[in-house]
């Protein structure tokens, strides 16, 4: 499933998560990573085509408060609003700031940008609208 991220991260930030309850890639079944490859391409191109970012992160993240909770993979478009807008941080880093600063998208562009990025879902890449 390709869901927004909730929470204090960028607009246009995508989450991965499998259907089953899996904590992490290596617990993935043959037919769960043999579909886990082109999702991620194309979620990647989706952000990418949409926002247009000098970087896209991919992050595996699975805690819980105690340990492994529920695999769930993160596309975030970077920008250099973005980095700027925390300091100059990149990677982790920025990453950790971002959740720690409680800023999250506004909802209404939030429910735009998935209109638009479930549009580009929809077609072959390089063939999305705009």
């Amino acid at each position: 499933m390709v869901n927004h991220v909730v929470g204090p991260m960028n607009l246009g930030t995508l989450v991965l998560s499998p259907r089953d309850h899996v904590v992490a890639v290596a617990q993935l079944t043959i037919e769960a990573a043999n579909e886990l490859g082109p999702l991620l391409r194309r979620t990647a191109q989706v952000v990418e085509s949409i926002l247009e970012p000098e970087q896209t992160y991919v992050s595996s993240w699975a805690h819980g408060d105690n340990g492994r909770k529920h695999l769930h993979i993160v596309v975030q478009p970077v920008t250099s609003a973005v980095v700027a807008e925390y300091g100059g941080e990149r990677s982790e880093q920025l990453q950790a700031l971002m959740l720690r600063s409680g800023n999250e998208p506004d909802p209404r562009e939030v429910e735009q940008f998935c209109q638009v990025a479930a549009r580009h879902f929809d077609v072959p890449a390089g063939d999305a609208p705009q």
